[in-house]
């Protein structure tokens, strides 16, 4: 069962990530996340995150604890945007 619902999650992530825009991702990112990440901790060799299922739990976490008011779609977005800009894990 465990292994449907990652398979499930992976497939609506992909998806998702088809349909991501990366100008708005860029946006959120830099007024919402660049108070307290610099590019260092992206690019870092000891970074926690190491796959792209990672990254978007990563940014989900950080958008709840900050309370920020993002659908779905944004959380998406930074996602996409941070794959391609730093991360570029095969989706």
């Amino acid at each position: 069962m465990k292994n449907c619902k990652l398979v499930l999650f992976a497939v609506v992530f992909v998806m998702r990530a088809e349909a991501a825009d990366i100008e708005n991702g860029d946006d959120l990112h830099f007024e919402n996340c660049t108070g307290c990440h610099q590019e260092s901790v992206y690019t870092r060799d000891e970074r926690n995150v190491r796959t792209l299922e990672r990254l978007g739990l990563q940014v989900r976490f950080c958008k709840d604890s900050l309370e920020l008011a993002w659908f779905d779609e944004d959380v998406d977005d930074v996602v996409e945007y941070l794959n391609q800009t730093y991360y570029h894990f095969q989706q």
